[in-house]
């Protein structure tokens, strides 16, 4: 008979496994190249066919046995009805476009086929050369052949870096010739003659606008001032609306976003028909690219700043913004809101909802959920208590350190990779409003806010309690997110809910961002020298100097994990500036992604994880942590590396459950090391060891 903890360890690795099946679009894509129908395939799968529906639409996902019998279904398809893609290209190829009427102005029709940004594979990420440039033409010729693009319609990728002498390099090392002297001409020679652009990512999305950077002095070329100054914060500067270059915009019937022309600035017309006329602008002299996501990156070459956001628009998304601005951006381009649907009473293409989506009304949020300055509280006098799921910031108390732990002569920090992005893995969110319920039996499945009280769970205080953000124990009846609710149930406890905010309609929203953001995190990382059969003496070395390797490719990882903590912070975004009054809408309340509930979700479920592999390293090991800081744990240790204290069976792997090293989402790598005195000296003036672990008084990002 098995014991609880191998039950619990054999439990934790396959929640650790990778998904086990293919995407919703694809699962629908093999069912119809076999000819079955999904009335058919529910027969099979003795289920029904609104649920065959909702695994192809990504509302809903099987569970065993039906899971595995539906696995190897789809692997036979697979095999027979592999995707017609290129072997010398991992993107799909684009597929003529059906006919849409023109009176239809939303998304593309629903039989195009799904398909994802080009990747102009490997030249994008070899080093950029610089030929002399060539004569002007209609469309410019690059000065270095550039790898084929999947679409033709923007063969040079999907943005480019203009220098002042008219120079505007691109990715995989082309450079063309740009002859605007103005910013309507640059405009209109983005949209007409560069050839840039991306494919959309998902088939009922929109395509991505060129975006253009201007270094110092291609911005004073072009009559705009190289700093721009003022008192407000940087996010809000812009240039004021009676400076010639916005006169000059205007004059040309261009017009600027509410934001105005600023670091990130968009000039538009209106569409006319389905051909957008967007280009996004980006000053790296007045700070668009934040030193924290992009390090070192506005002091590059024109080319190399060039090869830096070319990986990163293949891999994630050609920048709009902040990281958290494209990271948030990148939910909606893989979730589009709107699908084209036919109407039945006229035949004609209409907008309509796109199954799994969050749809393009925003949605109020359940008082607990939202934050004391939000209309819903303020104008309900709501003192009902708030949701207060955090991330961890917790130190042990010196009390409980053991003499066997303060004669240990190191502290080893731990860092989990992209922990949030490894929670939103296969995390069922709420797709509809919330509805109240009073003293409702807890279903874990169920997506929501529960008002419940925990104080009388007691546990070991060498660990933080998962409960609270703090790691102290509640003391009294508060709000918690589901999955905090049942970690308490998974822990032997039971759980009696006072009442809740629940959501009937749910989906794994996140689904397609998480997986588009570690491939382009793990891709990175491997083209760093940091690979997954790396055993764990190979991983720590090739960490330890996989920055020196290449500074750009380092600069886009940074930028792929600024891009998911900024994703899960922006779905909470607060009101800014001096002069906002509590109770007023701000203007991110407009959005279908202010979405508190599902940043809890995120939230919850990573620090869940990282108690319960805290849990599981005491069970292994006897060993307590001496501070946690959000996805960074610290461990008293007998040697200055990781491998002297974590958990390895007699075979040489890695013990599932516990921290284990590795390239991923959600495994460790070494944050830092110092002695043992220098943290239990911190702990006892109440400071964070694992905030300052690093070294060089370090303070680490902790999420938002």
């Amino acid at each position: 008979m098995a014991s609880e903890e191998e039950l619990f360890a054999s439990v934790d690795a396959l929640l650790e496994e990778e998904p086990q099946l293919p995407p919703p679009a694809e699962r629908a894509r093999l069912r119809e190249a076999a000819g079955i129908t999904q009335a058919r395939l529910a027969v099979a799968l003795k289920t029904s066919t609104q649920t065959v529906k909702n695994y192809e639409n990504g509302r809903s996902e099987p569970k065993s046995p039906r899971l595995e019998a539906y696995q190897r279904l789809l692997k036979g398809w697979a095999a027979k009805y592999p995707a017609h893609t290129s072997s010398a290209a991992p993107a799909p190829v684009l597929v003529p476009q059906p006919e849409v009427p023109e009176t239809f102005t939303g998304s593309a029709a629903p039989e195009q086929a799904e398909v994802a940004a080009p990747v102009q594979a490997p030249a994008a990420l070899a080093a950029p050369e610089c030929p002399a440039h060539s004569a002007m033409s209609r469309r410019p010729a690059a000065k270095k052949a550039a790898a084929p693009a999947v679409d033709p319609r923007f063969p040079h990728g999907a943005l480019a870096v203009l220098d002042g002498d008219g120079s505007a390099y691109g990715a995989g090392g082309i450079v063309l010739d740009c002859p605007a002297t103005t910013i309507p001409e640059l405009v209109e020679w983005t949209l007409r003659e560069s050839g840039l652009g991306a494919t959309k990512l998902n088939r009922y999305g929109k395509d991505s606008d060129p975006l253009i950077v201007l270094t110092a002095a291609a911005a004073v070329q072009l009559g705009l001032p190289e700093r721009l100054e003022g008192h407000e914060q940087r996010r809000s500067l812009r240039l004021p609306e009676d400076h010639p270059v916005v006169k000059q915009v205007t004059k040309a019937k261009w017009q600027l976003t509410q934001r105005g022309f600023g670091p990130w600035a968009r000039i538009y017309r209106k569409s006319q028909g389905r051909e957008r006329q967007c280009v996004q602008l980006a000053v790296l002299s007045w700070d668009a690219l934040d030193e924290r996501s992009w390090p070192g990156v506005s002091e590059m070459e024109p080319a190399d700043i060039a090869r830096v956001l070319g990986v990163y628009a293949v891999r994630v998304i050609t920048p709009r913004g902040s990281t958290a601005v494209s990271g948030l951006e990148l939910m909606t381009a893989l979730r589009p809101p709107t699908k084209a649907v036919r109407d039945e009473g006229t035949g004609n293409w209409v907008s309509g909802y796109n199954a799994g989506s969050l749809g393009t009304e925003p949605m109020e949020p359940a008082p607990p959920e939202a934050t004391p300055e939000h209309p819903v509280v303020v104008n309900s006098g709501w003192k009902g208590g708030f949701l207060n799921e955090e991330a961890y910031q917790w130190v042990r108390s010196v009390q409980t350190l053991s003499d066997e732990e303060c004669a240990l002569p190191w502290a080893v920090g731990l860092d989990l990779n992209t922990a949030f992005l490894a929670a939103a893995a296969r995390l069922v969110v709420g797709l509809s409003a919330p509805d109240h319920f009073h003293a409702p039996k807890f279903n874990p499945k169920i997506p929501g806010s529960w008002l419940a009280d925990l104080s009388h769970i007691e546990l070991d205080p060498r660990l933080p309690s998962p409960f609270t953000p703090d790691g102290t124990r509640p003391t009294g009846p508060a709000w918690y997110q589901t999955h905090t609710l049942a970690y308490a149930q998974e822990l032997g406890h039971d759980v009696h809910p006072i009442e809740a905010y629940l959501r009937r309609e749910t989906g794994a929203y996140l689904d397609p961002w998480h997986d588009r953001l570690k491939n382009a995190y793990v891709d990175t990382l491997a083209d760093l020298g940091v690979t997954k059969d790396l055993t764990g003496v190979e991983f720590l070395a090739a960490m330890e100097q996989h920055k020196q390797n290449d500074p750009a490719l380092a600069a886009v990882l940074a930028a792929i994990k600024a891009t998911v903590k900024g994703g899960v912070g922006k779905l909470r975004e607060r009101p800014q500036g001096k002069s906002y009054k509590e109770g007023e809408p701000w203007s991110a309340l407009a959005r279908p992604t202010w979405r508190p509930d599902i940043r809890a979700a995120v939230i919850s479920k990573a620090r869940v994880n990282m108690h319960r592999k805290l849990n599981n390293m005491a069970k292994m090991t006897g060993m307590y942590p001496l501070a946690v800081l959000s996805d960074c744990v610290v461990y008293p240790s007998p040697g200055e590396s990781p491998l002297d204290f974590l958990p390895y069976a007699a075979s040489g792997k890695p013990q599932p459950g516990a921290f284990r090293l590795g390239p991923t989402p959600g495994l460790a790598k070494l944050e830092g090391v110092q002695s043992m005195l220098w943290a239990v000296d911190l702990m006892e003036k109440g400071l964070n060891p694992a905030r300052h672990i690093k070294g060089g008084d370090a303070v680490m990002d902790e999420g938002e």
